[in-house]
């Protein structure tokens, strides 16, 4: 049996320019590179003259070097016509024609399978590589299908990419559950969501992560840690903070995380927390590294994800590695993984009464920390990633056939 060679294909991934930009991809698919060869291609969008934006807007479409080795891997950044506006429909076909030549080339090598990450526009550019170079495709779901299923000209796209695709991933049920939807085969779905690095995410003194942050000893402490972008839904915590402070006047908010490709609304979060006046209780601690994030989770007494959507948040995961329980809106995947009593609780949507009566039970309830965390042990990589790894020796074999 030939073993597969991966292309890792997916325009979100971490780089010297953004290097907090799709972790969560690079985490999963550097622990399948460990038991098969894999490189990565993410594409970049560019057209002529973007640089002189650059001079007035200097995060606009940072663009990394053609290269980069990362932990040993090779990553390509082929570059492809990207046109702001009316021209944004062609962003799947100038990704898959910009990319041909660099795809050509990694067939010759002996690459021979398309693990494309998000359905459109990554998952629909490697559907035509994939006729064009004659290379079964994988796509994995990542939740951006979600609101794209609302638009009336993407669901085409996303229905020609459950059609086509060799095989569909979804890091969740609800995912797959739309892809069926849309006309995706249940023979050719399968629901392999992400997994936690046990060793990674695990609790440290709360004492010392406190004294860390400058948090008093006994004060509640709150946390969420994500993108600076209004779908993470910080806005809607911060703004459950002054009836919450009623009934813990020693309240604390943890706010990690910085810009990324989606948009940076730090400066808007600040306005609010300063009409708010709470000033005192709310820490913009910025980005923190994944090795360095056990330390405000661990000082938190609960971790909140008030999102607008999400496919598989990784981050529930990890929080639950340090012993947190977790506080979650009612979308994508989360009450697949937030899935007991004993775990935390899952609240509607943009419901700011019910958001503010679920913390303020949490933060009176008294949790089991190692439960939590032995929860979250059960939801290791090693698992997933056999499963990944069996997938992909598998399509490649019906491929062949």
């Amino acid at each position: 049996m030939t073993e597969p060679r991966l292309v890792v294909f997916s325009s979100l991934f971490p780089n010297a320019t953004q290097p907090n930009a799709g972790l969560f991809i690079r985490e999963r698919m550097f622990r399948v590179g460990n038991q098969l060869p894999l490189l990565v291609v993410s594409p970049k969008p560019w057209f002529p003259g973007q640089g002189l934006i650059r001079m007035f807007r200097p995060n606009y479409r940072p663009m990394p070097a053609r290269m980069e080795s990362q932990a040993g891997v090779e990553v390509l950044f082929p570059r492809f016509l990207s046109i702001p506006g009316v021209f944004r429909n062609l962003d799947s076909l100038f990704m898959a024609v910009g990319s041909y030549f660099v795809l050509r080339r990694l067939k010759r090598r002996g690459f021979n399978l398309i693990d494309a990450h998000f359905a459109y526009p990554d998952g629909h550019a490697a559907i035509r590589l994939g006729r064009w170079l004659g290379l079964p495709v994988t796509v994995t779901l990542r939740g951006t299908e979600v609101p794209q299923s609302r638009n009336p000209t993407l669901v085409p796209k996303l229905q020609e990419v459950f059609r086509s695709a060799d095989f569909v991933i979804s890091v969740s049920d609800s995912l797959r559950q739309l892809a069926y939807s849309l006309g995706l085969a249940s023979e050719r779905g399968q629901v392999v969501g992400n997994g936690v690095d046990a060793d990674r995410f695990k609790p440290v003194p709360r004492l010392e992560a406190r004294q860390r942050f400058g948090l008093p000893e006994h004060s509640r402490v709150l946390v969420t840690v994500g993108g600076l972008v209004e779908r993470k839904g910080f806005h809607r915590v911060i703004a459950c903070l002054p009836s919450l402070l009623q009934e813990h006047p020693d309240l604390h908010y943890l706010i990690v995380g910085g810009p990324c490709p989606e948009g940076d609304m730090t400066q808007k979060l600040k306005e609010q927390v300063a009409s708010l006046g709470l000033d005192r209780h709310v820490h913009f601690l910025g980005p923190i590294s994944p090795d360095d994030l056990k330390w405000p989770l661990s000082a938190a007494d609960i971790f909140v994800l008030s999102t607008r959507n999400e496919g598989w948040a990784n981050v529930i995961l990890e929080a639950m590695g340090c012993g947190v329980p977790v506080i979650a809106s009612d979308v994508g995947g989360n009450r697949e993984v937030v899935c007991k009593p004993e775990l935390g609780e899952i609240v509607p949507f943009d419901d700011q009464a019910a958001l503010t009566a679920a913390l303020d039970r949490a933060l009176k309830q008294t949790w089991d920390a190692q439960a939590i965390r032995a929860y979250a042990e059960t939801n290791s990589w090693n698992s997933r990633v056999s499963m990944l790894n069996r997938l992909f020796r598998k399509i490649l074999a019906e491929k062949r056939d």
